[in-house]
């Protein structure tokens, strides 16, 4: 019997080798052996040709109304023709897609490798007291096209994939940092995009922060048709915000603005809202400020972090944001208060108490005049702000607090102008490892170290100390 299970087990590696080396060719491109199968029929394919999990199943190859060719796997241990997972051919690619599962719409081939790089990070991770995990993705610009290299119906798989991770038990928290949509597609098509987001990323194992970016209020479509306004009033927030802070597990001063914070242990998360821009219409009905184009945050969004900050006794804080308010020369990285919101955060590691005030030529909109006491605050520190906004990864450290940057899962092909020259320097492409890119971050205060363990287009591990 014991000869028997290690035959079994050097069998079993064996597949498991020869199926990893399967998805894996071409430096990182999610092939599989029954790319092969062309011709219309059906066939019995088993771990072999790298099915999910390595089971029997019937492939069906069809053809549809336009003569494109389709893959249907179909498990052989169940009565039912329905299909489990399916793919077209791309002529452009010159291949067949990714499998995709019908119920989830998740690759297999991308949980089995995120299923890995979840094992992988567990190995490098302390387990404990204030050691805590938090999943980030940014930037998937979800749009209303079948694009093959950039923005696309890609964001919302690249959603679907990540919220993998909340049955790889790794996940203390995770988070969205914003530009969830382009904003590119008319209004009512945008509102079905980011309620399919929302859908896709919320989760009842997990709790989860949903954080606004500068396409969010679709107004990269006010800006190539001159008409009115795409978006109402506050539809962002109508649409993500009251499933998030229904949430046992966040706490928060009002609805308004999207600042909640969420506490493990000594480690507290607050998020915030760099899209803090007023509503205000002229007379053709078209926005004042186009969110777009201007980052910012507002009075009252400050004054519910002082808030919070004031109530922090006890606590390591990590702020996060969409965009960054500080450059890494120390310089405003918003249009409005980035730079007034970076000292107030220094003003609170050195417990000053004071009042916040705006130069004479800020519109009165984005006028701050908060006053805050930090004096009775006892063991607490600001120690690190995670932002997107930027497609890069980057990472500077000022008056003590780690700034770090998340590049973009949305795919930036190289050939776009808009793609940045980090992801042209990956070569990104459709069913490659680099096609997205997600974070798992271990914030370990006993330690005093932040580890940064990316997947596909994203650097595998980044150590910051606290």
């Amino acid at each position: 019997m014991d000869l028997f299970k290690y035959t079994k087990g050097i069998i079993d590696k064996a597949v498991g080798a020869s199926k990893l080396h399967a998805v894996q060719k071409s430096a990182g491109e999610l092939l599989d052996p029954m790319q092969k199968y062309l011709t219309v029929g059906e066939y019995h394919v088993d771990a072999r040709d790298a099915t999910p999990d390595g089971r029997p199943f019937t492939l069906t190859v069809y053809q549809d109304d336009q003569g494109i060719l389709h893959q249907a796997l179909s498990p052989e241990s169940t009565d039912s023709l329905a299909a489990e997972y399916d793919r077209k051919f791309v002529p452009e690619l010159n291949r067949f897609k990714a499998f995709r599962n019908r119920e989830t719409g998740r690759r297999y081939v991308v949980e089995d490798y995120l299923a890995r790089f979840a094992s992988d990070v567990k190995k490098e991770i302390r387990e404990g007291d204030d050691s805590v995990n938090i999943g980030v993705i940014t930037d998937t610009h979800f749009k209303n096209v079948d694009s093959l290299d950039f923005y696309g119906w890609n964001g919302l798989m690249h959603v679907k994939e990540f919220s993998y991770l909340d049955q790889l038990d790794i996940l203390d928290l995770k988070c969205h940092l914003g530009d969830w949509i382009d904003g590119s597609d008319a209004g009512l098509i945008s509102e079905s995009e980011l309620m399919k987001l929302r859908d896709s990323f919320k989760s009842s194992k997990v709790p989860y922060l949903m954080i606004k970016g500068n396409h969010d209020e679709n107004d990269k479509f006010d800006e190539h048709h001159d008409l009115k306004a795409s978006f109402p009033e506050r539809e962002f927030e109508k649409i993500m915000w009251p499933e998030m802070y229904r949430q046992r597990e966040l706490g928060y001063v009002s609805r308004q603005h999207g600042v909640a914070w969420f506490d493990q242990g000594h480690v507290r998360v607050i998020s915030l809202n760099t899209s803090d821009i007023p509503y205000i219409l002229n007379e053709k009905g078209q926005k004042k400020y186009d969110v777009k184009l201007t980052l910012g945050v507002r009075e009252d969004q400050v004054q519910e972090l002082i808030e919070i900050l004031q109530q922090s006794s006890g606590k390591q804080v990590i702020l996060l944001s969409h965009a960054n308010p500080i450059n890494r020369k120390g310089g405003n990285a918003l249009k409005y208060n980035g730079r007034s919101l970076h000292e107030l955060l220094v003003a609170f590691n050195q417990k000053e108490k004071g009042r916040m005030h705006s130069s004479k030529d800020v519109p009165a909109e984005f006028r701050l005049s908060n006053d805050f006491d930090f004096t009775n605050v006892k063991d607490a520190r600001i120690i690190a702000y995670f932002c997107g906004h930027r497609h890069v990864e980057d990472q500077y450290r000022i008056n003590g607090i780690q700034y770090v940057l998340f590049n973009c899962s949305a795919l930036m092909g190289p050939n776009h102008q808009l793609t940045t020259k980090y992801n042209k320097n990956l070569n990104r492409k459709m069913d490659h490892q680099n096609e997205f890119a997600g974070y798992v971050v271990n914030v370990d205060l006993f330690r005093r170290r932040i580890k940064v363990f990316g997947y596909g287009a994203a650097t595998r591990r980044r150590i910051f100390f606290i």
